[in-house]
């Protein structure tokens, strides 16, 4: 009764996480039928509907929702004590779940990553490309990268880059046409390429810093993206200014398609940092991660 209790239980979990029977029966490597024929089991013996299930989607129950926040916890953590003792005994193994913004990877993480998995080819790292503010805990990540000043206070971090600033560029035809921007506020009077906050879905206010003083300016123009290579094409495109990272267009700037303006209002700020929860013993092959990606600058 323990066992298929247990069975029926992290099946449950499963289908509630992927909102789908097929894609749960997929990740839990059993026949679409047996997983259905699980969960109607499971309902009889507790005489309780604990999915509600439709054409296009699965969803829990307010029952099934209360077991489910009840049990998820414990199949975590029998989960995690498994692959510990795995982890532990032998070679690091496992999989790595991290989300991080586009530029934090493709400029920070991705490099140091590179030589850590051919070091440890058992390891598996998943990586979600994510702009927004993800919380790792309810994502099931088991880190995340951002700036230092956006890690919540209750998480560990370790920084895993050098400091980098921001860049106002744009082409030499843009500035012979419209002029040169001498102060953050003059840009209010050019097209600016704007970019749309993930978070909260406002436009960002550019943000400068010099000699302490810091100051955002909130730019207009025809264009709003909410990715950072779209920018950067429109800038060489001629479609105006971009507030863009310096490390993302040097190549640019130095072979002359891009002009940078307004540097001495651009001071570099602390890099990113890897993050996650606070726990008390780590698996083998996340301990040899954070050893790769800690900075050594």
């Amino acid at each position: 009764m323990l066992k298929e209790n247990f069975n029926d239980l992290t099946y449950l979990v499963v289908v509630a996480r992927e909102q789908s029977f097929t894609r749960a029966a997929a990740k839990l490597g059993v026949s679409q039928s047996a997983l259905s024929h699980a969960i109607r089991g499971l309902e009889e013996r507790l005489n309780t509907r604990l999915l509600t299930r439709t054409t296009r989607s699965v969803a829990a129950t307010e029952a099934g929702e209360q077991l489910i926040k009840s049990v998820e916890p414990m199949i975590i953590d029998i989960e995690k004590a498994l692959q510990d003792l795995v982890a532990n005994q032998g070679k690091p193994t496992g999989t790595i779940r991290i989300t991080a913004g586009e530029h934090a990877l493709s400029t920070t993480l991705w490099p140091l990553l590179k030589p850590f998995l051919l070091q440890y080819p058992e390891v598996k790292v998943e990586l979600s490309v994510d702009n927004t503010l993800t919380d790792i805990v309810s994502g099931r990540f088991d880190a995340g990268v951002r700036l230092g000043e956006q890690v919540e206070k209750d998480m560990v971090a370790v920084r895993i880059g050098p400091d980098w600033s921001m860049a106002i560029v744009a082409t030499d035809a843009y500035f012979a046409e419209h002029g040169v921007p001498q102060t953050p506020y003059e840009l209010q009077n050019h097209n600016c390429i704007n970019m749309r906050l993930p978070t909260l879905g406002g436009l960002y206010n550019w943000e400068f810093t010099k000699d302490g003083k810091e100051i955002r300016v909130k730019v207009e123009g025809q264009l709003v993206f909410n990715n950072l290579a779209s920018r950067i094409d429109a800038a060489l495109s001629g479609m105006g200014i971009a507030c863009v990272p310096e490390d993302a267009v040097r190549q640019y700037i130095e072979a002359g398609h891009l002009r940078r303006v307004l540097q001495d209002w651009s001071e570099p700020f602390n890099g990113y940092y890897l993050y996650y929860p606070s726990r008390k013993q780590h698996t083998a092959a996340f301990a040899k991660l954070l050893e790769a990606v800690r900075y050594q600058g």
